[in-house]
């Protein structure tokens, strides 16, 4: 299995999984054409992807969807009632076009068997993601408003986990954002701190983790040196300090595992 991040925070965010010579993308937040060279650059076909999943209906996870969806018919769209019914609202592609799953119900598609788990965040039913394939899992959470013990249970299984990282408090509380948004971002429907991301590595992964990205930077309210450092130290306390660990960014794609 091989997981690359094509783009990851605010402005764009897009990954994908290969596995036997499919790819499933995660998510299209970045142009067509972007898409097309970051997967390139990544050694990726994107005339391999069967399918897109996506976790939720906010522009920077959706806004490259109408394009792709018109070059590449045969990728199948899948998401829940919810979210297909949001993304429809935000890119035109009509809800009809999607393949409709519910929480918690596996499905197969190529070699991938995939499964969505709800996260906390300020949209309609928002998801993130296990995929299975070769043996191996893969977890998929970003935009989780805070570390639930459901979330924390999915990441038990993975072999592989992008999981964000998005802020540093005390860097969001000195931002010049408005108040309602550093509301909206500390609050519980928001986004994860690196505090709480390392909490649910340090009680929830298992000897089976090999490989972690840290998702969903903040540009103006964190640093990837802040991120990395609180993660290892919780990689340390859980016994995992050999679990390979990245920073995913915004501009560069990156082979994640």
């Amino acid at each position: 299995m091989k997981v690359a991040s094509l783009a990851s925070g605010s402005a764009g965010n897009a990954y994908c999984v290969e596995s036997g010579g499919s790819v499933l993308l995660v998510d299209c937040g970045v142009s067509c054409r972007e898409l097309v060279r970051r997967c390139r650059a990544v050694c990726i076909d994107p005339r391999r992807i069967v399918a897109a999943v996506f976790t939720h209906n906010h522009v920077d996870h959706v806004k490259g969807l109408a394009t792709f969806h018109s070059h590449f018919p045969g990728a199948e769209l899948f998401a829940n009632m919810m979210t297909a019914d949001a993304i429809a609202s935000v890119t035109g592609v009509g809800e009809s076009e999607f393949s409709v799953f519910e929480n918690g119900q596996e499905f197969e598609v190529g070699p991938f068997a995939v499964k969505a788990f709800s996260v906390p965040h300020d949209v309609p039913d928002p998801v993130g993601y296990l995929v299975r394939a070769e043996g191996l899992t893969y977890f998929h959470a970003t935009d989780v408003g805070a570390p639930l013990d459901s979330v924390g249970v999915n990441l038990s299984e993975a072999d592989i986990a992008t999981l964000e990282s998005n802020h540093d408090p005390e860097m969001l509380a000195a931002s010049a954002r408005p108040e309602s948004l550093k509301r909206r971002i500390f609050g519980d429907r928001g986004h994860l701190a690196n505090d709480d991301a390392a909490a649910l590595v340090r009680r929830f992964a298992s000897p089976r983790l090999r490989a972690l990205s840290l998702a969903h930077l903040s540009r103006e309210c964190n640093a990837p040196h802040l991120a990395e450092r609180a993660m290892r130290a919780a990689l340390a306390e859980a016994g995992l300090g050999d679990v390979v660990l990245r920073v995913l960014g915004q501009d560069e794609p990156v082979v994640a595992s």
